[in-house]
């Protein structure tokens, strides 16, 4: 069959486009798609820190929205996973530091696998009305299911740990992680939205785009409306915190062969802050915080190590939190903070309870054993059971021991405990110089906001920091230097709307994403009977 046209020159006959050509033009339609999937995965890598560049993230998805719009589901779930290798595999390349590629290129793969259900459910949901609203919705619906599942989840990689400053950042106190990540891929979905709208120029005054430019600019508004309830001020006085980072020997895993010149430099570094406060230089500290693994020998069980702490404490005179390798009393290894007093030694205890797979534990080691001997140098800790503050001289001091600091509840459960500060001790020797350490920075300045509490973060050889409630950095230290930190640091008593609420925030937009998803079932169901 062939069709007719009118031009200047009176009625032509076009010619039918053949099979071929409308194969290869769709081809090249559908790499294009696949190429600006992988491009907006780049693109929301290079968002995150060590960059500053958070406002880059609403325009990687609205690459990503434009993508995937009107897509077929088999095309969404593959443009899902085109998107998270971009992302996955420049974010997560750290994982592979010291063991090589195939743990992070399991791990991107996996995480990807996920991010390729949320393509499949934007598809799905984009062509309702308000479409950016359920997208977001479902985006947010795949982030809760990456933190929860599989080996109790892997948060890294939350649009929220992307957004350490900028416009989006004050909504963690509102509704935490979830609901900063929703405004972002609100905004970006937005400007997908809009640009679909604007496109065509006969509608640029329909009220589509009214509509498409309220969705993108209301998560902007709304930040900035937050900002001005954001407060460093102390509400119980403030105290004087010493940060302490005493280095390691070498980077990578084999630094845990000298687990004790670990411990000197600790202590080494804690006696320095010692004489520069007998010599007046310095005030007297209310408290100090040492690293995660600052004494991977067991204090309770070995005099020389439990001798050395005690000298350190009783030097500075004040209490120290100390991260230690210990065996508890039914005789199951733990990653455990330690509550060392300068007069009475080691009291409370707080033992990480959101522990590492791969690491601090070995899931189907027998099973992975085959794939890699590697698998044997992971841990056989045992995660702790409840939240514990430690009382350092009259502040109330909530630890997030290192990979904690990913999972909503066990920060949540901290403050809710009392924390007027929170102490994330971390040891990120094992990834050398890696953006890993920059990443996990970037989680702790977002905790800051989400729960209005002034963060410090001590690490065994760097970065380690002072982070004040509303996210800013005040001092922070080198990586592999030996360094201490000491600043006096508001006390904050007060619950943000975010820590009150808890998983609600999250329930709620995982609710509107399956409301699209519902509604746009019953739009296909219908679909097809009127089409039957």
């Amino acid at each position: 069959m062939t069709a007719t046209a009118t031009s200047v020159d009176g009625p032509q006959q076009l010619e039918p486009q053949s099979a071929p050509s409308s194969r290869v033009a769709g081809l090249l339609r559908g790499t294009a798609r696949a190429a600006a999937a992988a491009l907006s995965g780049v693109l929301l890598y290079v968002s995150f820190p060590p960059r500053e560049l958070w406002w880059l993230a609403p325009l990687a998805l609205a690459l990503f929205g434009g993508a995937v719009y009107g897509r077929r589901l088999r095309a969404g779930f593959g443009l899902g996973f085109v998107m998270g290798l971009g992302y996955f595999l420049p974010l997560l390349s750290w994982t592979g530091v010291d063991v090589g590629p195939l743990p992070w290129l399991a791990l991107a793969f996996a995480e990807a696998l996920v991010m390729s259900l949320a393509g499949l459910g934007i598809a799905y949901v984009s062509r309702l009305p308000l479409w950016p609203l359920w997208a977001a919705g479902v985006w947010i619906a795949d982030e809760a299911l990456r933190a929860r599942f599989p080996f109790s989840g892997f948060p890294w990689g939350k649009l929220a740990f992307g957004q350490p400053s900028g416009l989006f950042l004050p909504l963690a106190s509102l509704g935490g992680t979830p609901l900063l990540g929703f405004a972002v891929v609100l905004c970006g979905f937005g400007l997908t939205a809009l640009a679909l709208r604007l496109k065509d120029v006969r509608r640029v005054r329909d009220r589509g785009v009214a509509v498409a430019a309220a969705i993108t600019v209301a998560p902007v508004i709304a930040g900035a409306a937050t900002a001005p309830f954001i407060s460093n001020a102390p509400e119980n006085g403030t105290a004087r915190v010493a940060v302490v980072q005493g280095n390691v020997p070498r980077m990578g895993l084999d630094f845990n062969s000298q687990r004790r010149a670990v411990l000197d430099y600790h202590v080494r570094e804690t006696m320095k802050l010692a004489a520069r406060i007998k010599a007046g230089q310095i005030k007297k500290p209310d408290l100090v915080l040492w690293p995660e693994n600052s004494s991977d020998i067991d204090p309770y069980a070995n005099p020389d190590a439990y001798a050395e702490i005690d000298k350190a404490a009783k030097a500075v005179d004040a209490p120290i939190s100390v991260g230690a390798v210990v065996n508890a009393e039914d005789g199951t290894p733990r990653n455990r903070q330690i509550l060392w007093d300068p007069k009475t030694g080691p009291g409370a205890v707080y033992d990480k309870r959101q522990l590492q797979p791969f690491g601090e534990y070995m899931p189907y080691r027998s099973f992975f054993r085959i794939f890699s001997k590697d698998v044997d140098r992971a841990g056989n800790f045992v995660a702790g059971k409840k939240a514990v503050v430690f009382d350092m001289a009259g502040t109330k001091v909530g630890p997030v021991t290192c990979y904690e600091a990913a999972f909503d509840s066990v920060v949540r459960d901290q403050v809710k405990a009392g924390a007027q500060i929170l102490s994330v001790p971390s040891n990120n020797a094992t990834f050398d110089r890696s953006q890993m350490t920059y990443q996990q920075l970037a989680m702790d300045r977002v905790r800051a906001v989400e729960h209005d509490r002034a963060v410090m973060v001590p690490v065994t050889s760097g970065v380690s920091a002072i982070i004040r409630p509303d996210g800013s950095v005040a001092q922070h230290t080198g990586m592999f230097v030996a360094d201490t930190l000491v600043a006096d640091v508001p006390k904050r008593t007060s619950l943000t709307l975010a820590t009150r609420l808890g998983v609600w925030p999250e329930v709620l937009l995982v609710g509107i994403g399956a409301a699209g998803l519902g509604w746009a079932v019953v739009r296909s169901r219908r679909g097809v009977r009127a089409a039957g």
